[in-house]
């Protein structure tokens, strides 16, 4: 029996998909020069590193504020209802197994890592801005917390734990592309062309 082609929707519109690959590169620049930092430390070139850090940091709040605006107003797999699926994730976990089929915008399975992800971002950023300002006396914060040296002790454990957090997540993220090519389904492309590729029976809506 001949299988059916796939069906092709459009599912991510374009502001999500700027947004998403600002959080994501935003993501990256921060890891980088928080490692070049801590290399070149008491160097030359330490102070415009930080200061690079400290700018990626501010695009990182900008896009990240704007995608949970997005999720109030945008279309509706922007939405924060295309992310919550407890049923899936109870009968996952009950079952201990993947669902079998795939829906139409973010994966139900996957959706409870991305929320988890936005949380940790949202930490990073509370805690990168508490930093800035206390220990660079900048940013908006720096006129509450400019003077407070007390601040780095209380927000520096989290903000490394959060770092920590966001490797594992960026690790199984990329995992789970590289499985799902493997397997022939087409997901990585999807926050590119906005596209999903699904076939007849997988091309539901369902929680």
């Amino acid at each position: 029996m001949l299988q059916s082609a796939p069906q092709v929707r459009r599912v991510y519109d374009p502001l999500l998909r700027v947004l998403h690959w600002s959080i994501a590169l935003g993501i990256v620049v921060l890891i980088a020069t928080s490692q070049l930092a801590e290399a070149f430390e008491d160097g030359p070139w330490e102070d415009a590193i930080w200061n690079v850090h400290i700018l990626s940091g501010y695009v990182l709040s900008a896009a990240l504020a704007a995608r949970l605006l997005w999720a109030l107003v945008g279309p509706a797999n922007a939405r924060w209802r295309d992310l919550w699926h407890p049923r899936v994730w109870k009968d996952a976990l009950l079952r201990l197994r993947l669902p079998h089929t795939h829906r139409v915008g973010h994966d139900a399975l996957a959706s409870l890592g991305y929320l988890f992800a936005y949380a940790v971002m949202a930490l990073m950023v509370v805690t990168g801005l508490a930093l800035a300002a206390s220990e660079f006396h900048t940013g908006p914060l720096a006129a509450w917390l400019g003077n407070s040296g007390w601040i780095e002790d209380v927000v520096e454990g989290p903000h490394e734990f959060g770092f920590a957090l966001l490797l594992g997540f960026i690790g199984l993220h990329l995992a789970a592309l590289v499985f799902h090519q493997l397997r022939g389904e087409r997901v990585a492309q999807s926050m590119v062309t906005g596209k999903q590729y699904l076939d007849a029976e997988s091309a539901v809506q369902h929680d």
